[in-house]
């Protein structure tokens, strides 16, 4: 997937260019694009997309992340993972979509999750132990306004 593609298949609505450095912790709302160096923690329920020149050394908590370029660090993202050649991951990743192109090189671990678990996961429901308590409270706070499947499947299920 070209940068042309990526751009025609998400707005990008913040962009850290090539040539600059960042390091901190990245919270946004939308479509963020990372041509640049970044290091330190990203959080977000939208998307990230890493294009082919970006350098990510940083935990990611994403709802998805499309990656062109490299990324150094674990992976939660709780709707995809998209890593498209020539990118290269290395890192362990959680999520329930994961598409990795030939030509990618992937160095860890990945475990995939059904969607619903991945949504009881951003609810705090982690009886498997995927994510950390800050990660379950960070990811509470992002997705505030998901849909309460969980209570609604639960409720059905109840006995009169």
């Amino acid at each position: 997937m070209s940068q042309d593609q990526v751009e025609q298949t998400v707005e990008i609505t913040t962009l850290l260019g090539k040539g600059a450095h960042f390091d901190g912790k990245l919270t946004f709302e939308g479509t963020v694009r990372i041509d640049g160096d970044f290091s330190g923690r990203i959080e977000s329920d939208d998307i990230l997309v890493v294009g082919e020149g970006g350098l990510v050394r940083a935990e990611l908590h994403v709802g998805s992340v499309i990656i062109e370029g490299a990324v150094e660090g674990d992976i939660h993202a709780y709707r995809s993972v998209e890593i498209h050649a020539p990118g290269r991951v290395k890192g362990n990743i959680i999520t329930p979509s994961l598409f990795i192109d030939r030509g990618v090189i992937f160095e860890g671990s990945c475990q995939m999750i059904e969607a619903a678990d991945a949504a009881g996961l951003i609810r705090g429901e982690d009886e498997g132990g995927l994510f950390d308590d800050a990660a379950r409270q960070e990811a509470q706070t992002i997705t505030a306004e998901l849909p309460d499947e969980g209570e609604h499947a639960a409720s059905e299920a109840a006995p009169a």
